[in-house]
């Protein structure tokens, strides 16, 4: 990699950056402007999209207009739900490629792991074709629990790269962080700040993270956003964050976050907001477009 940006060595030899850019909820026309600023202006050089987010083809656009090498960037899409099984999976990626411009992913994802254990193998099993095919440098999963990597380990003998979980201080989610530290999977965090309004799962809570008097103390402290204080959190717990923005003014303070360090205290007073409060669903109970 081209930048100053920390990175994590997955389990297949590739250097994942720690921080990227998010682009969930984003139109084409702001994806496409993002990821050029992000990865030409700002300094990016990791951006995380998904079939179902309906962006794949901006975000190509943007990496291209970049004029930043292709080698020099880290892409990662993921197989939406509908797209389960292995003959739809090994589809599904040509599509994802074809739309975002490319030959190759860094990172491919399961995006959720969805009530069907014998499918979810097959999936499973697709995605090393497609590793072994070249067309996903790593691959991985979103959203699993440690039920679900003990399945498809048990099954495979292979370990996903990257599980990509709903975690932020209020769902540090230890239990899982340990469970892939022990399996050599690196933690990635989507709502890295809490998410937006008030959530789309069963149990949502508002959130209020970003005006948490815990971390506004921290923030005011250090000079530095509350959003800043949190991606320092997640880099200090070595997982990796892609904070989502359209902004240019937050994309670029989102990643001006290498220049400082929270102490034992600060930690500590952020590690204290873990609720197990979630923003999005649990993924034992959602099974959104699930394949007949």
């Amino acid at each position: 990699m081209s930048t100053d940006l920390p990175t994590i060595e997955l389990s297949t030899g590739a250097l994942i950056p720690q921080l990227g850019l998010g682009v969930w909820q984003a139109d084409e026309a702001d994806t496409e402007h993002a990821v050029r600023y992000a990865i030409g202006t700002a300094g990016y050089r990791h951006i995380d999209t998904a079939a179902a987010y309906g962006n794949e083809a901006a975000v190509g656009r943007g990496v291209a207009a970049s004029g930043v090498a292709r080698s020099d960037v880290f892409v990662t899409t993921k197989l939406w739900n509908a797209d389960h099984g292995h003959a739809r999976a090994l589809g599904a990626v040509d599509a994802s490629l074809e739309r975002l411009g490319l030959d190759h992913v860094d990172l491919y994802l399961i995006h959720w792991p969805l009530q069907n254990t014998e499918r979810l193998v097959e999936t499973w099993q697709a995605l090393i074709e497609i590793q072994q095919a070249g067309k996903a440098t790593s691959i991985g999963v979103s959203n699993f629990q440690p039920h679900h990597l003990t399945t498809i380990i048990e099954a495979t003998g292979q370990a996903p790269a990257v599980n990509q979980v709903e975690l932020h201080p209020r769902l540090a989610q230890h239990e899982l962080r340990t469970f892939c530290a022990d399996a050599g999977i690196a933690v990635e965090a989507w709502s890295p700040l809490g998410g937006s309004g008030a959530g789309w799962g069963a149990d949502s809570k508002p959130n209020t993270l970003l005006t948490d008097p815990a971390i506004t103390r921290v923030a005011q402290r250090h000079g530095r956003s509350p959003a800043q204080v949190i991606i320092r959190w997640h880099l200090q717990n070595g997982i990796i964050v892609i904070p989502k923005s359209v902004h240019d003014e937050r994309i670029a303070q989102n990643i001006d976050v290498l220049d400082f360090d929270l102490d034992a205290d600060d930690l500590a007073a952020i590690d204290a907001l873990d609720t197990g409060e979630r923003v999005g669903a649990h993924p034992d109970d959602l099974n959104l477009a699930a394949p007949d």
